[in-house]
């Protein structure tokens, strides 16, 4: 297989990945053009350190460099930080192998599996963090967690405490929960079509 071949493999597989996966499962467009540079950037790169007379060790060295850089941009949920991975993964497995096999393409069909089947599986069960504001010092966990339920409306998984303000009376707190699904009021509110509303 030639590697023209596994690069258009690889540009295959990031659509599938980015507008076929993560996008109708996670509507954050912003980061569509972050996954495709990625990809796109680390084979680029790995085919460039793959033909020339660069060691192996040192384009690792790059690589682990590059790694240790971290966005500070916003917080990524654990399941963005799969797909970033995997969109580095293809673009390795394009650009760093000059005399591609069939195993290349099924390494990546591997790959597109395990973030498919993951996020599936996980899809119902997703959490979200919160940072809540209280206006009251709670010092008890039990009545912190009911004020919690009562104010989100849905399941506690964990919280922490990040700041208990006595002379403020307020308390600051970090919150997992499932995210609760919006009333008919507001599906009405926000314009959510009648047959979304009936599911």
């Amino acid at each position: 297989m030639s590697p023209y071949a596994l690069y258009a493999v690889d540009l295959v597989a990031i659509a599938i990945l980015v507008l076929g996966l993560f996008l109708p499962r996670h509507r954050r467009p912003e980061l569509v053009v972050a996954f495709l540079t990625v990809n796109v950037g680390v084979m680029a790169v790995a085919a460039a350190l793959a033909t020339s007379t660069i060691g192996a060790g040192l384009g690792l060295g790059l690589f682990g460099i590059l790694s240790i850089i971290r966005l500070r941009s916003e917080e990524l949920a654990q399941s963005e930080i799969a797909y970033y991975f995997a969109a580095l993964a293809l673009g390795l497995l394009a650009g760093i192998d000059q005399s591609p096999t069939l195993v290349d393409v099924g390494l990546m069909a591997a790959i597109l599996a395990a973030v498919a089947i993951g996020d599936t599986v996980m899809g119902g069960q997703r959490t979200q963090t919160q940072q809540l504001l209280l206006d009251r010092a709670i010092t008890d966990q039990e009545e912190l967690r009911e004020e919690l339920t009562v104010r989100l409306g849905t399941t506690i998984h964990s919280f922490r405490v990040d700041r208990t303000d006595l002379v403020n009376d307020t308390t600051l707190v970090s919150v997992r929960h499932h995210p609760r699904s919006p009333t008919r009021r507001e599906q009405r509110a926000a314009g959510m079509p009648a047959q979304e509303m009936l599911r």
